[in-house]
């Protein structure tokens, strides 16, 4: 089981460091829903709109994380109307919470791990379903990052833990 120790940041409110990197995860989780968009299916299938914020999260610390987590899907959905307005509660508390169980697991282990990320990524599935259901009714619309997405988790476990890994 790889377990790297890597540098972790907590970046503060008052940082120009900090705009700089949400601005850069925003684009980025701007850019990649984009290109999986030319695929079929490909937004529920691979859960682009999560992935930058996972790593700024676990990175550059929960700060970072929510606002990535919140400009990303009300940019997208004002620039390109995806994800729909009506999808945007659900993937807001989605995002919300990836963006502090990523900050918080990076703040309380200070490492990266392939198991600490499928936690990550496991946990803020499991509560945003449950929250999805909540506001939604309906259990099986719900459930479809797991019916769907899960080549999604796997590239948010495994792309994350690399960016993470590799990021200076």
């Amino acid at each position: 089981m790889e377990t790297t120790n890597v540098r972790l940041y907590s970046l503060p409110c008052d940082s120009i460091k900090t705009y700089v990197a949400v601005l850069l995860f925003v684009a980025g989780n701007i850019a990649l829903p984009q290109l999986f968009h030319l695929v079929p299916q490909g937004g529920v299938t691979w859960l682009p709109i999560y992935f930058f914020t996972l790593v700024g999260a676990y990175k550059f610390g929960w700060r970072v994380g929510l606002l990535t987590a919140v400009l990303s899907p009300l940019v997208n959905s004002w620039l390109f109307g995806m994800p729909p307005v009506a999808a945007l509660p659900a993937i807001l508390l989605k995002s919300c919470l990836l963006a502090l169980l990523a900050g918080g697991t990076a703040h309380r282990f200070a490492r990266v791990s392939f198991p600490l990320l499928l936690g990550v990524v496991l946990g803020y599935q499991v509560l945003g379903t449950l929250g999805e259901w909540a506001l939604k009714g309906d259990l099986f619309l719900a459930l479809q990052d797991f019916r769907i997405g899960l080549p999604g988790m796997a590239l948010q476990v495994v792309g994350g833990y690399l960016c993470v890994k590799y990021i200076r």
